[in-house]
């Protein structure tokens, strides 16, 4: 590699960093493609380049498509500059683009993904073209749930294969190694699947009898109404707020679905990755929670926690119960009397899908709300006891 006076590229990092924010959002319609940026340490491995140049750095970027769960391909761009020593004058400069490949475990699972990659380039350094390759292996650490961002540490075998002797340039191939950290940010898993749709209510066809045999009295007396819907109270999923006769004697809940023995959700409760911290996009749907449960004031509610089987029993029991106590306090902090609330966690321990795939531990990783209001029965005055 010939001294020579390469300038740097000011514009490369923002440019990558502005791309690599772009694709931080997944798309609905996401397909299996990454993107793969690598600031590193550059280290002249053999003489001359290790007498003539110092300790410098570069960057590396990636585009890669995926052939499967294990295999990504996609084409490269590297620079790197090395700073003069005291028997250079001008820093050593390479460019290098072409492509190659990459083996990795899946990023649809939980934890590391280990890879190793190589590469063919076409390289320029001072005023002429060479061949060259690279070959890396590193490990990468996921940040989210969704799987679609990565880092992690690497090392890079970098060579120059040289030309036949000219005037004026060393023989020897050029070898550096690299270091430093990747940063990828891709489609991850799959989009989440659109909530299943909740059972529907009941709906009630006849009415309710007018009047019923009383046992401890000589005339018949109604059925309870306490909130005066027209829907007696051992029919209404909702006795103490009036509501309408196609939703279970329930108001019309955007995000909820009112029974009598359970509050289903129509949206997913998000916390931050292995954390009990709730995410801002479940406070709407906590919300309708909170004001269903504060309406209804015989509703005596528990709140399950379920996990995946990620990890270890211990830990998913102990974050199960974190969890459920997270949102216990965020309704409390919205208006419900912590007196008519209980929370449970168990952890791995009651799946409905298998854990196998990752469809399966998304619909694991869940949170229930039981009902367990008393049961209305008819008095001589009419009202519930």
């Amino acid at each position: 590699m010939k001294r020579s006076p390469v300038p740097s590229s000011p514009v490369a990092t923002p440019v990558a960093l502005a791309i690599l924010f772009l694709l931080r959002v997944p798309a609905a319609d996401a397909g299996t493609i990454a993107l793969k940026v690598e600031p590193d340490v550059a280290i002249p491995l053999t003489a001359p380049q290790s007498t003539r140049f110092g300790v410098g750095g570069g960057e590396s970027m990636k585009l890669l498509i995926g052939l499967g769960r294990y295999l990504d391909i996609g084409p490269a761009a590297s620079f790197q500059l090395l700073p003069t020593s005291s028997s250079a004058t001008e820093p050593g400069g390479v460019w290098a683009f072409g492509g190659g490949f990459r083996l990795k475990r899946p990023h649809d699972d939980k934890g590391a993904s280990p890879w190793l990659d190589a590469d063919g380039f076409y390289m320029r350094t001072a005023d002429l073209n060479r061949p060259g390759f690279d070959a890396a292996v590193g490990i990468s650490f996921p940040t989210s749930e969704e799987h679609n961002f990565y880092f992690g540490p690497y090392v890079r075998y970098m060579q120059v294969i040289q030309t036949p002797d000219l005037a004026g340039y060393d023989n020897h191939d050029a070898r550096l190694l690299l270091a430093g950290l990747t940063f990828e940010v891709g489609t991850g898993e799959k989009p989440e699947p659109e909530p299943t749709p909740a059972p529907a209510p009941i709906i009630i066809t006849a009415p309710p009898p007018e009047v019923i045999p009383c046992p401890v009295c000589a005339a018949p007396v109604p059925w309870p109404d306490r909130d005066h819907d027209g829907i007696s109270d051992d029919l209404d999923a909702c006795p103490d707020v009036a509501g309408m006769m196609s939703a279970s004697g329930c108001p019309a809940y955007q995000k909820i679905v009112v029974y009598k023995d359970r509050i289903e959700l129509k949206e997913k409760i998000y916390f931050d990755l292995d954390k009990a911290t709730l995410k801002p996009v479940s406070f709407p749907v906590l919300d309708e929670v909170a004001k269903a449960i504060a309406e209804n004031k015989g509703f005596q509610v528990q709140i399950n926690g379920h996990t995946d089987s990620s990890g270890t029993a211990e830990h998913n029991q102990e974050l199960s119960e974190n969890r459920t106590a997270s949102v216990l306090a965020y309704l409390v902090a919205h208006g419900v009397p912590a007196d008519r609330l209980v929370s449970h966690g168990y952890g791995e321990s009651m799946p409905i899908e298998s854990n196998a795939t990752p469809e399966g531990r998304e619909k694991n990783r869940r949170v229930e709300f039981l009902v367990n209001a008393p049961t209305p029965t008819p008095t001589t005055d009419g009202a519930a006891k």
